[in-house]
């Protein structure tokens, strides 16, 4: 009997073949990049202050002093939501009174911005804040757009394994980049926030679809080139639903795709279609210059080989003992919170020191060497280590940003970009430590499980972005500090490098803490390089 890996194993492991389907596989993750990011442009907050209309009887003095002084970052700043009452200004300004001599400002009543606001033009033409006035008393609909898309990221989550291993993996990836496609540019047309934000919401149902059908060993370099392509297009389209209209665009080069990435031979045999498969190993033999047998499945073999229905495991499962137990609980917390210090400072960029389109590409570019070094890392150092250093590193000098003087912009984003690199590769190294701490059973379960924590922390993190109208280093004082705990928290996780994958409950290393039951060993070869790294997205 043979199973499809040793049918298969004639094609070696990194043929021409192998490396096509790799790399247009990778490819079809670039619109991830800037397509999960993109809400930092869209909705970006320009500088703003009530409007005073032009019929309001006010001398050019008085339409001067009609917006009062607010602080704001340590400097008295014209505030964003409030005005002195007009009525009373167009009385002063008839009985030919002035401002500040004759009038004491601080003293005047106030009211909000019942003409609307006027915006800054400096950075952004119009995003969808400037659309539909989401500021001052609707400021709180900005971070739940990205939110609602994050929420779209985790319903994606759920349905896309169960769809592929339905509809087969080809067409539910080509589904859902359309998905994406098409519901990015119906954006374009919103005619309202609610609108704009539920085709928001389907495109992340499409985005983390597509991204999990075409997960196959590290895409995350691609994904940090498509938002490195983010800024780019921002930058020099500063109008919002032109800025979407060519984010949109780049998904329709996909298209040709459907004629060369084949289907997944392994799901087509599952299927019982082993024509179709043999058909699909065939060509890759050929492209690979390698002969094929004639009969690479024999039905009976291939029937024969299928393993035995194994017992299913349940939820509870992951809390089956106090050792399971402490460690899910540990690897939940530890995702969940990696998980908002990524997306919280990835979100964040328009607010740091500087301008926001070299902010962002910054944010991007980090990300590179930010999954080298994580690969590195899980090639030779132990786990717990690795995550803790990385960890404590992004936490710490993100909680130090507050320390930094105002006049030194430059060392403020540097930190930044220091913590938003440990952070990117603690993250980069979280499914492969989850991978390997879990047996057989209930590994899946414990993926999804720890994966659906991550998206908790997304949909959180534009509230914690959201702090920073409040105080500037309030975000970075959370965020810094959950990571520096989280960071800590990871050294009393089992050490899993060198050790084989448990195949039984009883096989798990043991938490730290429980030195009651001895830690069970083997040998594996500590230069065995990881097979895979994810991105958050």
């Amino acid at each position: 009997m043979r199973d499809y890996d040793a049918a298969t194993a004639f094609l070696g492991e990194w043929g021409r073949f192998q490396r096509l389907v790799f790399f247009l596989l990778s490819a079809s993750i670039i619109p991830n990049g800037f397509n999960g990011m993109s809400v930092v442009f869209l909705a970006g907050t320009p500088e703003h202050r009530c409007v005073v209309p032009r019929g309001a009887n006010l001398s050019g003095e008085w339409r001067n002093a009609s917006i009062p002084l607010e602080l704001r970052d340590g400097q008295e700043v014209p505030s964003r939501c409030r005005r002195y009452r007009l009525a009373a200004l167009a009385n002063f300004s008839a009985l030919g009174l002035r401002p500040g001599s004759d009038v004491e400002l601080e003293a005047l009543e106030q009211e909000p911005c019942l003409d609307g606001w006027e915006y800054s033009r400096d950075v952004y033409r119009s995003t969808i804040i400037t659309e539909w006035n989401l500021v001052c008393e609707d400021d709180w609909k900005a971070p739940l757009t990205t939110s609602l898309f994050f929420v779209g990221v985790l319903i994606g989550s759920f349905i896309s394994g169960q769809l592929s291993d339905r509809f087969g993996r080809k067409n539910i990836l080509f589904l859902t980049m359309a998905v994406q496609t098409g519901f990015s540019f119906l954006q374009i047309f919103s005619t309202s926030w609610e609108m704009f934000t539920v085709l928001f919401l389907i495109v992340g149902m499409g985005q983390i679809s597509n991204y999990v059908v075409a997960f196959i060993l590290g895409v995350c370099i691609f994904f940090a080139i498509g938002y490195m392509l983010l800024p780019l297009f921002a930058y020099f389209i500063r109008d919002w639903r032109m800025l979407l209209l060519a984010l949109t665009v780049p998904g329709l080069f996909c298209i040709p795709l459907w004629w060369i990435i084949p289907e997944s031979p392994r799901w087509l045999i599952s299927q019982g279609r082993y024509k179709e498969a043999e058909a699909i190993i065939q060509k890759a033999a050929k492209m690979n210059g390698i002969p094929a047998p004639a009969v690479l499945f024999d039905t009976a073999e291939m029937q024969d080989s299928k393993p035995q229905q194994q017992q299913k495991a349940i939820l509870l499962d992951l809390f089956r003992t106090r050792n399971i137990a402490t460690i899910t609980i540990m690897s939940l917390l530890l995702w969940f919170f990696t998980s908002i210090g990524y997306f919280g400072l990835s979100l964040s960029t328009p607010d740091w020191h500087g301008n926001a389109y070299v902010n962002c590409f910054l944010s991007a570019v980090i990300e590179v060497p930010a999954y080298v070094i994580a690969w590195l890392l899980l090639r030779s150092l132990p786990r717990r280590y690795s995550l803790s250093g990385t960890l404590f590193l992004g936490g710490s000098v993100v909680l130090f940003i507050q320390l930094v003087p105002a006049e030194l912009n430059v060392l403020s984003v540097g930190l930044v970009m220091l913590g938003k690199f440990g952070i990117t590769a603690a993250f980069s190294m979280l499914y492969v430590y989850n991978v390997e701490l879990y047996p057989t059973l209930v590994r899946n379960m414990a993926v999804g499980a720890t994966s659906t924590a991550s998206r908790l922390g997304s949909i959180i993190a534009p509230y914690f972005v959201y702090l920073g109208a409040y105080d500037r280093f309030l975000p970075y004082i959370l965020m810094g500090s959950l990571t520096v705990l989280i960071g800590i928290l990871t050294l009393f996780l089992p050490e899993s490098f060198g050790n084989p994958l448990p195949e039984r409950f009883e096989q798990m290393l043991k938490v730290k803490c429980f030195r009651n039951e001895q830690q069970t060993t083997g040998i594996r070869s500590s230069k065995e390089s990881p097979k895979s790294l994810i991105t958050p997205l």
